[in-house]
């Protein structure tokens, strides 16, 4: 019998759960193997728990009070809470969103008033995966945080902004877990191999910190799969990295959704097709739905491409219209077709802009009323209104124009569109100029800017 054994049946503990522990100690993965057990021992994220960093601070004087841990997958945000643990001398208890709900929420913090109210002593309740609770098991946190019957620590790997409610984020100080960077992941790689008893090229490390993306816990998973492909001889090499690559699932959430959808749209409306292709192939390599990504490029033709180009519409509409013929893979073809025309294309958000700025004034109020001669006369009794009385139809006169108000009066004189001068937008307004006699239009030396949030 080992040690450990010995240990658990001496304290009443059952000898089949000793053995289990003692199993998963070995044959866990090998990123669990690896959990740091020291502050000292954490590789990455010194901005919070190097020497003198402010949360390492306050986690060893035990005063870090509700707090919101947040950043990708694999940064040391469970690992850190954990180690809360081994620095505080409150109750320590841990549950996850995964596979707990208000009911086990409730227990702790009733368990906490009991504890607080009889030994005097707080508790720490971390909570992994804090984004999985909807609003009704979010608010059910919030009285025990509110009265301090227990500290809260959250770890999400979703923006936290998106994911917990305002009341909770108000009572918690947040800190953003980063990505570890090429050297803090080989660091980590190489006590990987000391741990497994193997070794790897220069080479195969460097593709294992690139492949991982700052994610420790992937570069320790594929690390894992690649000394295992490697057999005997245990040197890693290039060629098993890539084998076990092709095992890799991708992180996608809700924030890495919208951020590379912003790159998209951002590289395309640069006119950059390089940065438009790369962040195509992102979005489509990680699964997201290409009719969504087809329709973004749709109104990404209006929007952003507009009148200095009007056939990007066109290009745009039947990219759309090919991924729900074509769909996957063959659709990427198409979607970057339009993604390359749209980067290339001159660029006017001259009609958004006018847009933007008319619902502007819309807003504003007060609603004007339709100019008697612009409503609508079609119907039994609107004559009799004075509907449509003074209206002059333009295709009676040979140049198509005649001279009438269509503004409210109110209204006369504001101007909403301005005309850009790129592309075929220039053109365009230079015919209307001559059709109708009129003077060119001023251009706006600062260009119309969208008022709304970015996707």
């Amino acid at each position: 019998m080992t040690r450990r054994r010995e240990q658990a049946t001496a304290g009443g503990g059952s000898l089949f759960e000793a053995a289990a522990e003692e199993a998963l100690s070995d044959k866990a993965p090998l990123a669990a193997r690896m959990r740091p057990h020291r502050l000292d021992d954490v590789v990455g994220q010194q901005h919070l728990v190097g020497p003198g960093a402010p949360l390492r601070t306050l986690v060893e004087a035990d005063r870090l009070s509700s707090a919101i841990f947040f950043g990708p997958p694999g940064t040391g945000k469970t690992t850190v809470a954990r180690l809360v643990a081994e620095h505080t001398r409150r109750r320590y208890r841990a549950l996850s969103a995964v596979d707990s709900g208000v009911r086990e929420v409730r227990a702790e913090l009733e368990a906490a008033t009991t504890a607080l109210g009889s030994e005097g002593r707080g508790t720490i309740l971390f909570l992994d995966e804090v984004h999985r609770f909807n609003k009704a098991q979010q608010d059910a946190l919030l009285h025990g945080v509110e009265e301090g019957v227990v500290s809260l620590i959250g770890a999400t790997t979703e923006n936290p902004f998106f994911a917990l409610n305002t009341p909770l984020l108000s009572r918690s100080t947040l800190w953003r877990f980063e990505p570890l960077d090429a050297g803090e992941l080989r660091l980590l790689l190489e006590r990987g191999l000391a741990l497994e008893g193997a070794r790897a090229s220069v080479e195969a490390l460097e593709r294992l910190a690139d492949l991982a993306s700052g994610d420790a816990r992937v570069a320790l998973t594929v690390l894992e799969v690649a000394v295992a492909l490697a057999g005997d001889p245990g040197l890693v090499g290039i060629e098993e990295v890539d084998q076990a690559r092709a095992m890799r699932a991708y992180r996608h959430g809700r924030e890495e959704h919208y951020n590379l959808v912003s790159a998209l749209i951002k590289s395309i409306r640069g006119s950059d097709p390089d940065a438009a292709l790369y962040w195509l192939a992102r979005l489509l390599e990680v699964g997201e739905d290409p009719r969504a990504v087809a329709r973004r490029l749709v109104v990404l033709a209006s929007e952003d491409v507009g009148l200095a180009d009007p056939i990007s519409l066109v290009v745009a509409s039947s990219g759309a219209s090919a991924v729900e013929i074509v769909g996957l893979p063959e659709a990427g073809l198409n979607l970057a077709q339009v993604a390359v025309h749209l980067a290339l294309a001159p660029k006017s958000n001259s009609s958004a802009a006018g847009l933007w700025s008319a619902e502007a004034r819309v807003r504003a109020g007060p609603f004007a009323e339709v100019p008697v001669h612009l409503r609508s006369a079609n119907y039994a009794g609107a004559v009799r209104l004075g509907h449509g009385e003074g209206y002059e139809y333009p295709h009676d006169d040979p140049r198509g124009y005649l001279e009438q108000a269509y503004l409210p009066d109110e209204l006369a004189g504001e101007r909403f569109y301005v005309p850009g001068c790129h592309g075929a937008e220039a053109a365009l307004v230079r015919r209307w100029k001559d059709r109708l006699g009129l003077e060119a239009p001023g251009e706006d030396p600062t260009p119309g800017k969208r008022t709304g949030e970015e996707p």
